[in-house]
């Protein structure tokens, strides 16, 4: 008798333990789901938008800071004459400094710093962060001149940023206009945007030139 009690026990435990693994097996899917790694939000600001651009992985796209609109850029031959293009005023210059050193102070990491060829984004690039690439994929100017000539920018805010850096990128209100259908930016406003791959983006945020304090609040 006693020897049947201690089989039925066992017989018990074995049962118990194999509804315990069926139940996990089927709970594992649900508990995936729940950690699962979060989509890009729908938009940041403050502390939160600090925090984000201090993991790295985003794109700042700024519009070259303050120009002289009494110039233009209707009698240009080449980028490399600023003499006949619009170009930064000296507020433009103390500008772009002010915008890198609060970059700077908040400690986000800056990675590639693109710039288009014109002089005036080309110099905001350099007072900002020390350095900027001529790069024709962010270039300005309207799209109907060109058509598809936003294709390559759409593609590069679609690509994800590697390296717990951010890319930053400077260039024109057109360009940012045409690929996003959102309000231009202003002289030295900065747009974030989430790259998701596939050539997708979302914009998350937007800095105004004297905004980047409110990223500590």
């Amino acid at each position: 008798m006693n020897a049947m009690r201690h089989g039925l026990r066992r017989m018990t435990a074995a049962f118990a333990a194999t509804i315990m693994l069926v139940v996990a097996a089927w709970l594992s899917p649900a508990l995936g789901a729940t950690t699962a790694a979060e989509p890009a939000p729908a938009t940041l600001a403050g502390p939160a938008l600090r925090d984000a651009l201090l993991r790295g992985g985003y794109i700042l796209y700024f519009r070259h800071t303050s120009t002289d609109f009494g110039q233009n850029d209707d009698a240009m031959t080449s980028f490399d004459d600023c003499t006949k293009q619009r170009n930064l005023t000296e507020q433009g210059r103390a500008e772009a400094r002010a915008i890198g050193a609060a970059v700077a102070r908040l400690r986000i990491p800056v990675g590639d710093v693109l710039a288009s060829p014109y002089c005036r984004t080309l110099e905001t690039g350099r007072l900002m962060f020390g350095r900027a690439t001529a790069t024709p994929a962010v270039r300005g100017g309207p799209a109907a001149a060109e058509p598809g000539r936003y294709a390559a920018l759409r593609d590069l805010l679609g690509t994800p940023v590697a390296g717990g850096v951010d890319l930053v990128i400077v260039s024109h209100g057109n360009p940012f206009r045409a690929v996003t259908d959102s309000p231009y930016l202003a002289e030295g406003e900065a747009a974030v945007v989430a790259p998701l791959g596939g050539g997708a983006f979302r914009v998350v945020a937007r800095i105004p030139k004297d905004g980047w304090n409110a990223l500590t609040r």
